[in-house]
């Protein structure tokens, strides 16, 4: 990656548009966009067989992916699959299969998560135990393929700050880091700069995610993510602030733009462009 930060774009925004990842791909080049951040899935998906969705099953041949971002001009940030970190029976597997398609990519990230909604009767004692006995075995992946997990704030444990930081001292690894989501962190109710600074030395992907005034005021404090925001600059988000602390820490990763719409995109890269410009010269 380039010694300064760097803007791609997470697929999802073409969600609403029922487009295809080789639609998102190509027309992400087209914005002017560096990277992008692909969705997959285990199995297969009808709608993603058909074009309709851009969301991919890890059974698609990673030279098929690597072709289409090089005829796009975009490399790959980091991969979306959102494994749950809760999960016993599918939460490993379904990381190891990520880690394992990212090595076959020449990707060097994996962003995890746990269930936004866990069972009821889930203590948290058991849910630590659970994410511990599973992080041991997933960074045993990581470690053979040279793979890092990088853990989103979209659950009731990532989007706080004292419980993240507990997930991330429960197995000792270097391969575990973090996937800063401003957005969810902020909409969990947390001060998305003070969890930028709790976890800056570990972030080694950023989603670059606004929340709209109107979904702040519906939503913060009800909810622990959600998947797209409103164009970046378009909302509560003080992004001059993120990427000169990100600048602190040393990053020089991506800003993956996590928007619902194409024109989204275009306003996000605009004003982040802008932002790089102003923090980084």
């Amino acid at each position: 990656m380039s010694s300064t930060m760097q803007i791609g774009v997470n697929l999802e925004y073409v969600r609403h548009a029922d487009k295809s990842l080789a639609y998102g791909v190509r027309k992400a080049g087209e914005l002017g966009f560096a990277y992008v951040e692909p969705c997959f899935l285990m199995g297969r998906c009808l709608l993603s067989n058909a074009g309709y969705c851009h969301v991919t099953s890890l059974d698609t041949d990673p030279q098929e992916i690597l072709d289409m971002c090089a005829q796009a001009g975009v490399k790959i940030s980091g991969l979306s699959s959102h494994s749950d970190l809760l999960n016993p029976e599918w939460g490993v597997l379904y990381a190891r299969r990520g880690i394992r398609y990212a090595r076959a990519l020449g990707v060097n990230i994996v962003q995890i998560v746990e269930d936004m909604y866990p069972p009821k009767w889930l203590t948290e004692d058991d849910a630590y135990a659970i994410m511990r006995v599973n992080l041991h075995a997933i960074v045993e992946t990581c470690a053979e393929n040279g793979v890092y997990i990088a853990i989103e704030q979209h659950g009731p444990y990532t989007a706080r700050i004292d419980s993240l930081l507990r997930i991330l001292d429960l197995v000792e690894s270097p391969w575990i880091r973090v996937n800063y989501d401003c957005g969810n962190t902020f909409l969990a109710g947390e001060d998305p700069y003070a969890m930028l600074d709790a976890v800056a030395d570990r972030v080694i992907h950023v989603h670059a995610k606004d929340i709209s005034q109107k979904q702040a005021e519906e939503e913060r404090g009800k909810v622990t993510g959600t998947a797209v925001g409103c164009a970046c600059g378009d909302g509560e988000i003080d992004w001059n602030r993120i990427v000169r602390r990100l600048k602190q820490a040393g990053y020089q990763g991506v800003l993956s733009v996590e928007c619902g719409t194409e024109e989204q995109a275009v306003r996000s890269l605009a004003h982040l462009t802008k932002v790089l410009a102003e923090e980084q010269a």
